[in-house]
């Protein structure tokens, strides 16, 4: 009986574990879905299974499934339904489904994870270059396994307590372009540094077993295990951050703005201005930076910058180290720079490190992107006025890459469509064309080269033509002589030049030509000699070489009489030298020298004046004449940059800053906003540099898992020799310029507070502005004091400033941006009476300055689609609809006054008096 019982068992156990009938066990999918949200079909799904489902609403809310089952399998199904949405899923043995988009999730480890392992990780050798780039895996799987490969780096035992150097680059997987201050650091010790525009890092810590961890802005936090024996060369590659825009522009460096050295710096990246609403719909990198605190401009329509109570001339704006001298399009209505090509920008308005110098205000210093390093890709988009395209990829893959961007606009068709016939006989347009070549030789050398170029050409109701012109070009060479030491040389060359041409009238017509060229070479130096000292040191040395002005006639009817000054020129040299130290985890502290030295050089004549006596043409006393190359007068002097930051607590910090700045050249200008018939002066025997002194205090607190930053600077500035102008100053083809400026002091001091929310949903800042700007020319005659020798506000003094920039984000394809700007009305001299003095009538002027024109005030708004999330398309677009002056708010451009019927009558012109619609079209293949 025992042996009928066994036989009954095992032919029990046999039927129930053949294949087919486990098969049955499992449950499967029957039915048609058309159009179904994800959501609702992972319901059904679970409501009718064991599975379980985990994936990101936010990324998924735009997902539909479309299939058809008959009696399939639910991993079978997904297949089926995901395989054409670019969406992909993993099942583990617990029928826990992941859906991710794009790559999918590794449920189980690889087969080889616990091969030659040391402490459980991977042993990988690294020398001069990562071995794992030759790993045949997937880019996601690529990345998650180098987290868990070991190192092992440089010569030696690992063992003992002495140190090592590791060096190295970051860039982004996908593209192979550097990440530009990622924080690349380790805990247990504490030691920490960030990359440089190239992506470059050294970090020198104990020998031993150590983890590298990695963060940087838009890109997923890493780490990399090392076992370091002695000095050696780790390169890390980053994914980037797909996770919702709001989340990837902090995450990176969230407590940067307590535990971060610099104050008076604010980084901006390109996703973060494509947020901001502006005027014709194009993102514009300089009306961005006019919604931080400490920077204003004179009014609508114009991009010249004003940070701290500084002059527009006052700002070194920096452009792959070539620097731009007219940084709009179209009297200030558009940015000269294409934000397709654009990595980051970068706003010093104290503190500025010792390697910058040549102005006294600020630095905007901006940098573009390398170009895809793996494939060929591009971008663009097309607006109302404008359109633009962008192309990038590999030369040789990995080691060489371009990108070239193309903009035009394309407004006379709107001109020639208007019903004004002085607007249709009107033209306006302007081009830009950037380039950028890298090219990475070995490890330790590489090198740099960019090309800028841009024209302008308009002739706006009247018969004279504007055209100017940009034209940069530099090359860099990045040279490591070893890990703790690397050199980046630099040659440069910039020209900005306008020719405005009258040609109407013969007898008349005539052509004016402005020109000013800039060529220097420099050498900068990085040197880390320990986690708590890192030294920047350097040389430079640059030549002005300035045409003031022709002036010729046009055509041979033309009466006009030919006038041209002489040329200048100038060479300014430099030598600097900073080092940041860490004093503890809590307190640092940056010092820094910067040594300039300027001299004007011939052929130049130059002027002597009576002493005692207002410089006029009737005051010369002598012509001195100087020959080619011949020193005429020489300025230098020391340049002094100190900061401190003490931290009070893990979320709030104090810090301190000062610097000393001189400036040699100056824009001489006769409207209160930046024209592009502007000149530029050098220094000279008669005209002396500028020197100004600014002194920062800083309080930074940042709350709630520091997604919310708040930040309170007070600042006192002081100008020596700043440049002003007499009574009806004649400024354009004077050969005698010094006889109508004055050297005047200049004040300005203000407090700024920046609240920013920096995730989530609804996010953006909030800055005000309180300041003063004040000028005293306080002449050794009479004649030539303003106001009596008193303080009088500036032109772009403007003491109450505040700007609300707010974001929300419906979903991952929607969201909309408010831009809300209040400011001062700027100051104006006004007529205020009428005498008669000589048998003529004449007007008497208020003070300089006395009074101000009406208050600014203006709203925007934009909303923006973005395209569908599926990563196999031949082009991801999206759209960008906007409202600018969204109140139809007149606010004044300018306030003049013109004399009719023996009256003085005042009028207001307004740019933008009414809401400006705008919608552009955007797509990246």
């Amino acid at each position: 009986m025992k042996h009928i019982y066994f036989l009954f068992y095992l032919l029990f156990s046999l039927l129930i574990n053949v294949p087919g009938q486990a098969q049955q066990t499992e449950k499967v999918l029957d039915g048609t879905f058309t159009r179904v949200p994800f959501e609702q079909f992972v319901r059904l799904v679970e409501s009718q299974t064991s599975y379980r489902f985990y994936f990101d609403p936010a990324a998924t809310d735009s997902l539909f499934i479309t299939l058809k089952a008959q009696n399939l399998p639910v991993p079978a199904a997904l297949t089926q339904a995901l395989q054409p949405t670019g969406f992909r899923f993993a099942v583990d043995d617990e029928k826990r489904v992941f859906v991710t988009a794009g790559k999918p999730i590794e449920a189980t480890l690889p087969s080889t994870f616990f091969q030659n392992t040391i402490d459980g990780a991977t042993i990988a050798r690294a020398d001069a270059a990562a071995p794992q780039q030759n790993t045949p895996v997937g880019r996601s799987r690529y990345v998650r396994e180098a987290e868990y490969v070991v190192h092992d780096i440089g010569t030696g035992t690992g063992a003992g307590t002495g140190k090592a150097t590791l060096a190295g680059h970051v860039r982004d997987l996908k593209s192979g372009q550097p990440i530009i201050g990622a924080t690349v650091y380790t805990e247990n010790p504490d030691a920490g540094t960030s990359t440089d525009q190239f992506g470059y890092y050294s970090l020198t810590v104990p020998v031993g077993r150590r983890d590298i961890k990695i963060r940087g802005i838009g890109v997923k936090n890493t780490k990399r295990q090392v076992f370091l024996r002695g000095d050696g060369r780790l390169e890390i590659e980053v994914e980037e951050d797909i996770t919702s825009l709001k989340e990837v522009v902090i995450e990176a460096e969230k407590d940067k703005n307590v535990a971060g050295m610099q104050m008076g710096l604010t980084k901006l990246d390109i996703k973060t201005m494509r947020q901001v609403p502006t005027a014709f719909g194009e993102t514009d990198i300089l009306r961005v930076i006019l919604t931080l605190p400490g920077v204003k401009s004179v009014g609508e329509g114009n991009t010249g910058l004003n940070v701290r109570g500084g002059a527009t001339d006052q700002n070194l704006i920096l452009f792959n180290g070539t620097t731009i001298y007219n940084p709009s399009h179209l009297f200030g209505f558009f940015s000269a720079f294409n934000p397709d090509i654009l990595q980051t920008v970068e706003l010093y308005k104290s503190a500025i490190p010792a390697k910058y110098g040549g102005r006294l205000s600020s630095v905007l210093e901006i940098t573009t992107r390398e170009g895809n390093r793996k494939k060929f890709s591009g971008s663009g988009g097309i607006g109302p006025l404008t359109g633009r395209l962008t192309l990038e990829g590999p030369i040789v893959k990995d080691k060489s890459s371009f990108i070239i961007s193309g903009r035009s606009s394309y407004s006379d068709w709107i001109l020639r469509r208007l019903s004004n016939s002085s607007f249709r006989n009107s033209t306006a347009s302007f081009y830009d064309v950037s380039a950028h070549v890298s090219q990475q030789f070995n490890d330790k050398n590489s090198v740099y080269a960019t090309g800028y170029l841009s024209a302008d050409r308009f002739r706006l109701a009247s018969d004279t033509t504007y055209q100017y012109i940009n034209q940069n070009a530099s090359l860099k060479w990045q040279h490591s002589f070893n890990n703790k030491i690397y050199g980046v040389f630099t040659g440069a060359y910039s020209h900005y030049g306008y020719d405005i041409t009258s040609e109407k009238n013969p007898v008349t017509a005539s052509r004016l030509q402005y020109g000013i060229k800039q060529t220097n070479l420099q050498a900068d130096f990085s040197y880390f000699p320990n986690t708590k000292h890192t030294i920047d040191f350097g040389v430079s040395s640059l030549l002005y070489q300035i045409s003031p002005g022709s002036l010729k006639p046009n055509g041979e009817g033309s009466l006009i009489a030919p006038a041209i000054l002489g040329r200048e020129q100038a060479l300014e040299s430099a030598l600097y030298v900073s080092d940041r130290i860490d004093v503890s985890p809590r307190f640092s502290v940056a010092v820094g020298l910067r040594y300039s030295l300027f001299n004007a050089l011939g052929p130049r004549d130059v002027y002597q004046y009576a002493a005692g006596l207002s410089k006029s043409e009737n005051t010369i006393i002598d012509t001195l004449r100087y020959g080619s190359g011949k020193v005429l007068a020489t300025y230098h002097g020391p340049e002094y940059r100190l900061s401190a930051r003490y931290a009070l607590t893990d979320n709030s910090s104090v810090k301190l800053s000062y610097n000393r700045t001189r400036q040699y050249i100056h824009q001489l200008t006769n409207t209160a906003s930046v024209s592009p018939a502007d000149i530029w002066k050098l220094s000279d025997a008669n005209v002396r540099p500028q020197v100004g002194d600014q002194y920062a205090v800083g309080f930074y607190r940042n709350f709630k898992s520091n997604t919310i930053e708040t930040s309170v600077e007070a600042y006192y500035k002081s100008l020596r020799d700043f440049v002003d102008y007499k009574s009806g100053a004649t400024l354009i083809l004077n050969p005698h310029i010094e006889t109508d400026i004055v050297n005047a002091l200049g004040k300005a001091y203000g407090v700024e507070v920046l609240v920013k929310k920096t995730t989530g949903k609804v996010n953006g800042w909030l800055s005000y502005t309180y300041s003063r700007s004040l000028v005293r020319v306080n002449a050794a005659t009479t004649s030539d004091m303003v106001n009596g020798g008193r303080y009088y506000p500036s032109n772009f003094d403007k003491p109450h400033d505040a700007t609300l920039v707010g974001n929300y984000r419906f979903s991952r394809r929607f969201s909309t941006s408010l831009n809300l700007t209040y400011s001062t009305g700027r100051p104006i001299t006004l007529p205020l009476a009428k005498y008669t003095s000589g048998n003529a009538t004449r007007v008497y002027y208020s003070e300089r300055n006395a009074y101000r024109i009406p208050d600014y005030y203006r709203a925007d708004f934009a909303l923006n689609i973005e395209g569908g999330h599926k990563v196999k398309k031949l082009a991801h677009s999206s759209w960008t609809l906007g409202l600018y002056n969204l109140t139809g708010r007149r606010n004044p451009y300018s306030v003049y006054f013109k004399s009719e019927n023996g009256q003085i009558k005042g009028y207001q012109l307004s740019i933008f008096g009414q809401p400006i619609p705008t919608i552009t079209y955007n797509f990246k293949f």
